[in-house]
């Protein structure tokens, strides 16, 4: 009676604790969502038939569909890929343009995938479960080209090169279960490039652009 007594109470216990939400060693997690990439760009001036042209660069905002894959090597760390469809900014003079109305340049596409360590302070009883990290980047800069109105004026032949950088995160994960969470995060990308292009028969050059931009993404992950 007793035996059974005991057992009962030690089933009822285990039944009653808490499920462990946290993430485990060899977990995987798949996410898709919102990212937005918020170039905190500073460009050297543009220089072209060697005079410098006193106007600068800015590029505007974009977001795309954000889609990122991770595994967990112990319970406390992952190793994340961040991928994206193609970011298209406009690159817009810093002043107005001096050879045509309004002050758009032209347009860039780019793909920054992102491979990043990152390291969860796992409570195992909690649902939230926020993370920092740190890793690498190297942005596929492509499909640069002039408005038709500044091609028109004699602009030709844009070219930036691709990048390598550094990237910092911090993120949270919100488990709904064991399966299914929401994510948040925040990364700063260093990207770093220069432009090239034709003015006529001259060239012309932006020496140094930092992009630097912040990257914020919102998710539905999946555990499996």
């Amino acid at each position: 009676m007793r035996t059974k007594t005991l057992s009962a109470l030690c089933l009822s216990v285990l039944m009653a604790s808490p499920v462990a939400l946290a993430h485990q060693q060899g977990d995987w997690i798949i996410r898709g969502g919102l990212t937005s990439v918020a170039p905190d760009e500073s460009a050297s001036n543009i220089t072209a038939g060697g005079s410098d042209l006193g106007v600068s660069l800015t590029i505007d905002n974009n977001t795309q569909l954000g889609l990122n894959i991770a595994y967990f090597v112990t319970d406390n760390i992952n190793i994340e890929l961040l991928a994206a469809t193609p970011f298209t900014h406009d690159v817009n003079f810093s002043l107005p343009d001096p050879l045509t109305t309004g002050n758009k340049l032209g347009e860039v596409t780019h793909l920054p995938p992102t491979l990043t360590a990152n390291y969860y302070f796992n409570n195992p009883d909690s649902a939230f479960q926020p993370y920092i990290g740190a890793g690498i980047n190297y942005t596929f800069i492509f499909d640069e080209e002039f408005t038709d109105a500044n091609s028109d004026a004699g602009l030709s032949d844009l070219s930036l090169d691709n990048s390598f950088g550094l990237s910092a995160q911090v993120g949270m994960d919100y488990n709904i279960d064991k399966k299914w969470h929401v994510n948040a995060s925040v990364r700063f990308i260093d990207i770093d490039t220069e432009a090239s292009f034709n003015v006529g028969d001259a060239k012309g050059s932006v020496d140094s652009i930092e992009i630097d931009p912040w990257v914020y993404t919102v998710s539905v992950g999946y555990t499996f």
